[in-house]
């Protein structure tokens, strides 16, 4: 199971960095990652690996979530699955 969780905002330092530990401490392996900066703003894509994650999904969203509202960005979480469905044509 993977999850794409998108990060945009204004571009500060340790954004990466700060979802990167939320997903460690809760088992998410980042697969990978695409960052850009335009401008002053920050747009950033990650795959990771929530198989073995050590809460529920739901309440990982909401701890991404919640990082982003303290830090001034708007960070997502998507499970693959609805991903996918929402992409499929």
């Amino acid at each position: 199971m993977k999850a794409v969780i998108t990060v945009t905002g204004k571009d500060t330092v340790g954004i990466i960095a700060d979802v990167a530990n939320v997903c460690a401490k809760h088992n998410a392996n980042i697969l990978d990652i695409t960052q850009s900066v335009l401008g002053e703003y920050f747009a950033m894509i990650m795959l990771a690996d929530i198989q073995g994650l050590n809460i529920e999904f739901s309440a990982f969203v909401d701890l991404l979530a919640e990082l982003g509202e303290r830090c001034g960005l708007v960070i997502h979480t998507m499970h693959e699955d609805i991903f996918n469905t929402m992409h499929h044509i």
